[in-house]
């Protein structure tokens, strides 16, 4: 039986920082709200965008699915593409498939975004399947997309494990009794990442290849 590795996006993949905070700020500023500190703008790399809107700057349900609709003007048109891949991910994907790896991308991003973005990146060879949030939030969290995938593909749990950068990829991964990895190298401090105790935890895309080389790969 394969196994199957569920990949975040953003911090776990590319690295899309800029595209990301370029792409608040100006959802923001739209707003006529300036001054965010950079700590507030990171979080937003990461959870689904209208819970960042909500619970980082508080604001109101309307507001924030403005601020989603503004953030999608920018992020369109540019953001998606202020972006880079993480050195080593394409090794890594190339040694995964080798392997008969089951690879699928599982991102709170929406799955319109996300595939455009693993296919300017030519990545999307390496997937069998690019899985993300819905636009009309029907799907909106990384549990949800974990599940789905799940459900999608059929795949069996202790087989699956979740790889990513934050807690919602570790506690969503935990909701379907999925192992998970998380990655230090990515946006989710230390402390965030194994107060939510992943079942792995690794500090760069060469120790994630070793890990999956060595305990995952039997």
């Amino acid at each position: 039986m394969s196994t199957s590795l569920l990949f975040d996006l953003d911090g776990t993949l590319t690295d899309s920082k800029d595209g990301i905070i370029n792409s608040v700020l100006y959802s923001l500023h739209k707003l006529g709200i300036y001054n965010i500190s950079q700590e507030t703008l990171i979080s937003f790399i990461g959870p689904p965008l209208r819970e960042s809107f909500t619970k980082s700057l508080g604001l109101s349900h309307q507001d924030s699915e403005l601020a989603v609709q503004y953030y999608r003007e920018y992020y369109m048109d540019k953001g998606m593409y202020e972006n880079s891949v993480y050195e080593g991910i394409p090794e890594l994907l190339t040694f995964c498939k080798k392997k008969s790896i089951n690879l699928y991308v599982a991102t709170a991003k929406p799955e319109h975004y996300a595939g455009k973005i693993i296919e300017y990146f030519n990545l999307d060879s390496y997937f069998k399947d690019i899985c993300g949030c819905t636009l009309d939030a029907t799907r909106d969290n990384k549990t949800a997309v974990i599940g789905y995938v799940l459900q999608k593909h059929g795949l069996y749990t202790d087989n699956t494990i979740m790889i990513g950068d934050r807690e919602h990829d570790i506690n969503g991964a935990h909701s379907h009794n999925v192992r998970s990895i998380a990655v230090g190298y990515g946006y989710g401090t230390r402390k965030e990442l194994l107060d939510c105790n992943p079942s792995y935890y690794v500090v760069t895309v060469n120790e994630l290849q070793q890990l999956i080389s060595t305990f995952i790969i039997v």
